[in-house]
């Protein structure tokens, strides 16, 4: 007998004793499932902290309600840990009513089954705050063990395919995910605060042009209007809109854009971002907002501005350095690409498109991108491949741009808006005809953008942050995987469900 097969009769035997205790509760009268609610007068945590004051072997008359999941049962039932979205907590039943009244249920209870517990309040001698047991329900029966306790789910793919099991067997991504909400709330709180006045809003997710970044889009199918949409890359063009209608000068979105591009640590199909708009503002406005949604985004992650990620140490206490693409490719490769000689010598080294801002985007990428570690914002972009940016007066062929990077990844980008609708259609036709040349990331010329545009829009700036690499920095997460609840997967292949059982 394989050990696969050996594995997969033991999983098809605990689950089958499982189902035997499930039936057993029912013929007492005692479904799990039935349970419409259980009033619970405590968290976990808060039970720890009302009674932290009492000393070994103190007992109180309090009696508390607290429910969770069973991670442990020591000495035939005698002792229970119970885990809820706080911390676990001990319950203890004398020996003679595990064997007693309450042997029916103990009999039942298995690792994994969330039960409801009552009881009084003590420390035992040993210095545990623990709930002497009086009354037990059990609120649901896991039919599934939970991940093996010290380790979780060992194998990586079965964690983000089943993310409910990680999360019961490691606190670590708990941890995680719990931060990622936190930052994203914080986020939310410093734009909606008095001082910053933003309004929250909400824009299409479905898109008739995939506009709005250069990327390759999803496209799906409107059956009742046969017609093709695509998933939103980005929700800039909506937004603007909005600002040019006069719904407030100032708004932001944080949810979901979709790029059907490759999967790697950094890169997540369906991915989170936050990008806001503000009328009579310019780039380097759009920068000071940056470094405050960052700085208190990190302060709400780990307390404060100092981050540990692998070797590194960040500090995302603004202000941040602020330096040209073009001053950081000569800082790092010697090259002056304002000059014909050096911008030969570079596409010797680089492989580049037949513009000059191609040449400037690949030597950054080679040069300078793995070299900033500590947030930078890079400023003056080709405009070449800032096709929603306004112009740079004194540069034209550059753009009002930044980047801002961090350990070598990009993590917001931000322009001074281009409002001049003539000037936006003679670049959106330029994108139309890379795209028409096969390049099916280039914009496709919006003339919904170009009317609201021809409307009048007023001097803008806009930001927009990427969410998952910025938790990732601020949780030391080496993949994009570990701060999205659900990353996308490839679909499981045929045979793997049954072997699922030995990854935990």
């Amino acid at each position: 007998m394989t050990d696969q097969t050996t594995q997969e009769s033991g999983a098809s035997t605990e689950r089958a004793n499982r189902e035997a205790k499930l039936q057993a509760l029912r013929q007492l009268g005692l479904d799990p499932y039935n349970a419409a609610k259980f009033p619970k007068s405590h968290k976990n945590q808060a039970v720890h902290e009302a009674y932290a004051h009492l000393q070994p072997d103190e007992r109180t008359e309090d009696s508390v309600a607290v429910a969770g999941r069973v991670m442990a049962i020591r000495n035939s039932g005698m002792f229970i840990d119970i885990l809820d979205d706080t911390v676990k907590l001990q319950v203890y039943t004398p020996k003679d009513q595990v064997q007693g009244e309450f042997a029916p249920i103990m009999k039942a209870l298995d690792l994994g089954d969330i039960i409801g517990v009552e009881g009084k309040v003590r420390r035992t001698k040993r210095g545990e705050i623990t709930v002497d047991l009086s009354r037990i329900v059990v609120l649901a029966k896991a039919l599934e063990p939970p991940p093996e306790k010290w380790h979780g789910l060992k194998n990586v793919e079965q964690r983000y395919r089943h993310r409910e099991y990680d999360l019961i067997g490691n606190e670590d991504s708990r941890r995680t995910l719990r931060t990622r909400f936190r930052v994203i709330q914080a986020v939310r709180q410093f734009l909606t605060a008095p001082a910053q006045d933003f309004l929250e809003v909400e824009t299409p997710m479905l898109h008739s042009i995939a506009g709005g970044a250069i990327a390759k889009p999803f496209v799906t199918h409107h059956n009742a209007l046969d017609i093709p949409l695509y998933m939103r890359i980005a929700p800039e063009l909506h937004l603007k809109r909005l600002v040019i209608g006069g719904l407030s000068e100032k708004v932001f979105e944080i949810n979901r854009c979709f790029r059907n591009e490759g999967i790697s640590p950094r890169h997540n199909p369906e991915f989170t971002t936050i990008e806001l708009y503000q009328a009579y503002a310019d780039y380097a406005d759009m920068m000071d907002i940056a470094e405050r949604i960052i700085e208190a985004a990190a302060i709400a992650a780990t307390g404060g501005t100092d981050v540990s990620f692998g070797e590194h140490t960040i500090s995302f206490k603004r202000p941040f350095r602020r330096a040209t693409m073009l001053e950081l490719i000569q800082e790092h490769s010697g090259f002056d690409l304002n000059q014909a000689a050096d911008q030969a010598k570079a596409r010797a080294v680089v492989d580049a498109g037949p513009s000059w801002g191609k040449l400037v985007e690949a030597c950054f990428e080679h040069f300078v991108e793995p070299r900033l570690i500590q947030p930078t914002h890079v400023v003056e972009l080709p405009k070449a491949i800032s096709p929603l940016a306004k112009a740079n007066p004194a540069r034209p062929e550059v753009a009002e741009r930044f980047e801002t990077f961090c350990n070598g990844w990009e993590i917001a980008n931000a322009f001074s808006e281009l409002a001049d609708p003539q000037e936006q259609r003679r670049r959106f036709e330029a994108q139309q005809e890379q795209r028409d040349a096969g390049d099916d990331e280039a914009h496709q010329v919006d003339e919904d953008f170009l009317k609201a545009q021809a409307a009048g829009m007023m001097p803008m700036g806009g930001l927009g942050v990427g969410i998952d690499r910025l938790v990732m920095l601020l949780t030391n997460s080496p993949t994009i995987r570990e701060v999205i609840a659900f990353p996308t997967l490839r679909p499981r292949q045929h045979g793997e469900a049954a072997a699922e059982g030995d990854e935990s």
